[in-house]
């Protein structure tokens, strides 16, 4: 006798169906990032355009303000100003790069992420194991990336128009900030398809925003090599002139880069094999077991690829700040009203080098926080992934991976401390700036409790919420940053800006450091690194509480 059971026969979805839910999935996983970027950038978009009457006051103000910003010092950090005299023009100038490198930062490493990095999970490999090929699921990533970014521009041209700038240069400049997200999309697709691992193709990626982002800078502040700026994403932006000029011509040219980028990611990705690059490493090689003896060993070699880019991206850019001393603060100095214009826009106290420098060293715990919460962040990422469950297995406490990361972390942001005030001393010593490698130094370790903040803050999350860490870990740094800024520019109270760690930070080497105030924020950062190891010792894996 045969038992026969009666039901429905399963339907195979077609590969466009499935492609379709593909593209839900993406959306759904990018969502979350993808809107709390698009409403800060909204957001800081809305802010400098309501702040503007309080810091251009009159048509006199907005000539003086462009003269200062026309240093060759303030153009390397901020892009060449135009159209001072405009909401839309000011909001250009004072957060147009910053956005564009967030913008591009979150779109190559997301493309990065759901590309290799979902080949290096095998999260994809049964979808791919239906008849689809896996030039369509690129398109498909690639898709959802650029409807995300899509969404952020049309969110910052809201902003613009309804806070009361021109419509035709908020639409000129959406668009270019789209067109920069959608080219970096598709290079963080491209060195995905390339390179057979997902830090390996993350770290490619942000090399060439890095290379980028240097190019602008070197064309915006030497005319005599303004043309480079063609060759980089953010040059073009620049170039496009919006409410001043208005020209679409360059933003069409980074249109059309970034459709054959794409274009290019998907035709690569139909020429390998699933899980591999094309560029394929040998299959054997001898054995390199330096520093592999030790748990601070192991966390050392882990960082010092990293550490060597860090290194060098910091170095140079401060090298430049460095050069660019003696120009700037010799032009505030013969125009004190220039000056006094500079700090009502953010610049305090820059006629004198050292006034200089600490108000630029206030901008490295950002470089250096996201350095720490990054590296903590990948290891948890490796923990979810199992990838560090046999070194749980030793016979050593556990708490010891987590703490001696983040001593390794923390020396390697000391490190980079201590290169960004060599570059400094360096570059004011070329230009016969009077700083001395003391001062140097005494600025950029000035900084370092702001940094532990983050550090201290990566463990904590990486104890109890091991899902958020980079997020939890760049608060203290970023998040501080833009409470401060926010602060600075509305005018809110003392109280209100003491909740930020930049209000304590001294301007130093202009002034003596606040010790008082590093000690309590030391002293915070050891509370949430003890908190974090208490927690990382007591979850399972590879999940938190």
């Amino acid at each position: 006798m045969t038992a026969v059971i009666a039901g429905t026969p399963h339907r195979t979805s077609s590969p466009r169906v499935r492609l379709l839910r593909l593209l839900r999935l993406d959306l759904r996983g990018i969502s979350r990032s993808a809107v709390i970027l698009g409403l800060l950038t909204a957001g800081f978009t809305a802010m400098v355009v309501r702040i503007y009457p309080t810091t251009v006051a009159t048509p006199a103000d907005a000539a003086a303000l462009e003269l200062v910003a026309g240093n060759p010092a303030i153009r390397l950090l901020f892009g060449v100003p135009r159209a001072l005299d405009t909401p839309g023009g000011f909001v250009v100038w004072r957060i147009g790069t910053i956005a564009a490198v967030a913008i591009a930062a979150w779109a190559l490493s997301t493309a990065a992420r759901l590309t290799r990095g979902e080949e290096d999970t095998g999260r994809c490999w049964l979808l791919l194991a239906a008849p689809i090929r896996l030039a369509s699921t690129v398109s498909v990533h690639l898709s959802a990336i650029g409807g995300a970014v899509f969404a952020m521009g049309a969110a910052t041209a809201v902003a613009l128009v309804g806070t009361g700038a021109g419509p035709r240069g908020a639409a000129l400049y959406a668009t270019g900030l789209v067109a920069i997200g959608w080219f970096f999309a598709a290079v963080g697709a491209c060195c995905g398809q390339l390179l057979g691992e997902r830090s390996l193709a993350g770290g490619l990626a942000s090399g060439a925003l890095v290379v980028g982002l240097v190019i602008r800078m070197v064309g915006d502040g030497l005319e005599s090599l303004g043309w480079i700026r063609w060759l980089t994403p953010f040059g073009l932006l620049s170039l496009s002139e919006p409410y001043a000029g208005d020209r679409w011509l360059p933003v069409l040219v980074l249109l059309v880069a970034a459709l054959g980028s794409g274009v290019l990611a998907v035709w690569l990705s139909s020429r390998r094999d699933l899980g591999v690059g094309l560029i394929v490493s040998r299959g054997t090689r001898s054995a390199r077991t330096r520093l592999l003896t030790s748990s601070i060993g192991f966390a050392a070699r882990r960082s010092l690829r990293s550490l060597l880019g860090w290194g060098a991206a910091l170095g140079g850019y401060f090298l430049l700040i460095g050069l660019l001393a003696v120009s700037l603060t010799d032009f505030l100095t013969a125009n004190p009203r220039f000056a006094d214009l500079a700090a009502a826009a953010g610049f305090g106290d820059l006629a004198r080098v050292e006034g200089y420098v600490a108000s630029l060293f206030k901008l490295l715990p950002i470089p250096l926080g996201l350095y720490a919460a990054i590296r903590i962040s990948r290891l948890a990422a490796d923990e979810a992934r199992g990838r560090m469950t046999l070194l749980f297995c030793t016979p050593r406490p556990r708490v010891i991976w987590p703490l001696a990361e983040a001593s390794v972390a923390f020396w390697a942001c000391l490190v980079l401390a201590a290169i960004a005030a060599v570059g400094t001393w360096i570059g004011t010593t070329v230009v016969g700036a009077d700083l001395g490698l003391g001062d140097a130094f005494a600025g950029t370790l000035n900084v370092l409790p702001v940094v532990l903040l983050s550090l201290g803050a990566a463990v904590l999350a990486w104890g109890w919420l091991p899902g958020a860490v980079l997020p939890i870990g760049a608060f203290p740094t970023v998040g501080g940053f833009v409470w401060w800024i926010l602060a600075e520019s509305l005018g809110w109270n003392e109280r209100i800006q003491a909740f930020s760690p930049y209000a304590h930070l001294a301007a130093v080497p202009a002034d003596p450091p606040d010790l008082a105030a590093a000690g309590v924020m030391v002293g915070l950062a050891a509370a949430f690194l003890v908190v974090g190891l208490v927690g990382f010792s007591h979850r399972d894996l590879p999940h938190g509480r």
